[in-house]
């Protein structure tokens, strides 16, 4: 998940935001480091160029190039960088409000589908399993996260997926994603449970297919943000060719040259190191980092969004929580951890599951 730092925040104080700044994991320095010793190297290289091999001729003309290079820079329009990071924030907020959680289908589940008995309990179970299941198949397919831990549909089987359902998922052709077949297990399954008088009357199925729906639309957004990007042309052109273009020409024209004119001389202050150069290249650059980071938050990085925690989250709440189907569906079969009072998380490594900011103080 995103590194939290809401406890360090808690209170208002003097400089209290300094604490955060000593922070290297998901700091803006592991992700702009490498960028920035090659701008600093570049800078010096030319520098010593300038001031070491150049000959008084060849040194007057990097001087006018140098002058040049800083006037038109300045035209480049560097302000849609924020813009661009704006809806890229816009976005990725969205994401993380579309991710399929269970919980309201999982209260409506267990408050509607009645039956203390075996069969109400194997019904209320492999109902959120079919939601649960739906989840893993959409994210597997968005997140590099949920791919390695689940590469193949054999490695969901071995995790709660049974074998039959995997066949009859199978048996389906689609050129498509197939995330919402689980769904329409669920609903014929509800419809099933409806039938047999464990769904006590019309308003309960309404309701559980309205929570089916809200959640099956959350699990489609997931994929459309996968599927839709912000436009290319934008990212290269208004963003990416905007700030190196602008970098580029401010290794030749933010050089400390020798005044044009006699009566600079002044004014003019030779620092060597371009202070002011560094941090508009740190921020610039930096809101560029922070819109690659947060344009695709199921990937890798360490502020994306931790999928395997959520699906474990997921999986645990909802099959915690709840304690003869229509043809085109596959029988009913009590799951792996049907008799088990603890629950494991299948091929997941040991990592340390966010229980609240304060969970730790």
């Amino acid at each position: 998940m995103t590194v939290s730092y809401t406890l360090e925040v808690a209170n208002a104080r003097f400089a209290g935001f300094t604490k955060l700044l000593f922070r290297w994991k998901g700091s803006i320095y592991k992700l702009l480091y490498k960028e920035f010793l090659l701008f600093c190297f570049l800078y010096s290289l030319f520098s010593l160029i300038y001031r070491c091999v150049l000959t008084d001729g060849q040194q007057e003309l990097f001087e006018r190039a140098a002058r040049h290079c800083n006037k038109f820079a300045k035209l480049i329009p560097m302000s849609f960088v924020l813009f661009y990071v704006t809806q890229a924030f816009q976005r990725w907020w969205g994401q993380y409000t579309s991710f399929p959680l269970p919980d309201n289908l999982m209260m409506v589940v267990s408050g509607n589908v009645h039956g203390s008995d075996e069969r109400g309990r194997l019904l209320r179970r492999t109902l959120m399993r079919y939601a649960n299941l739906s989840s893993v198949l959409i994210l597997r397919s968005i997140s590099t996260r949920v791919h390695k831990r689940f590469p193949t549909l054999q490695h969901i089987v071995d995790a709660f997926m049974t074998e039959e359902e995997m066949r009859t998922l199978d048996h389906l052709y689609s050129d498509f994603n197939k995330y919402w077949m689980p769904l329409t297990w669920f609903a014929n399954l509800a419809s099933k449970a409806r039938e047999e008088g464990r769904v006590k009357d019309d308003i309960a199925l309404r309701l559980l297919m309205d929570e089916l729906n809200n959640y099956r639309g959350k699990c489609s957004m997931l994929f459309h943000y996968d599927w839709i990007s912000i436009p290319l042309v934008y990212t290269q052109q208004v963003v990416t060719l905007a700030v190196y273009s602008f970098f580029a020409f401010c290794l030749i024209g933010r050089q400390f040259v020798k005044p044009e004119r006699a009566d600079e001389l002044k004014v003019h202050v030779d620092l060597y190191v371009p202070v002011f150069t560094l941090l508009e290249f740190f921020f610039y650059a930096g809101w560029l980092k922070v819109g690659e980071l947060i344009i695709n938050p199921f990937g890798e990085d360490d502020d994306d969004f931790e999928t395997n925690q959520l699906i474990d989250r997921n999986i645990q709440v909802s099959m915690l929580a709840v304690d003869d189907m229509h043809q085109n569906l596959p029988p009913l079969e009590k799951d792996k951890y049907w008799t088990d009072k603890s629950f494991s998380r299948p091929f997941s490594p040991a990592k340390p599951i966010f229980m609240g900011s304060t969970y730790d103080m």
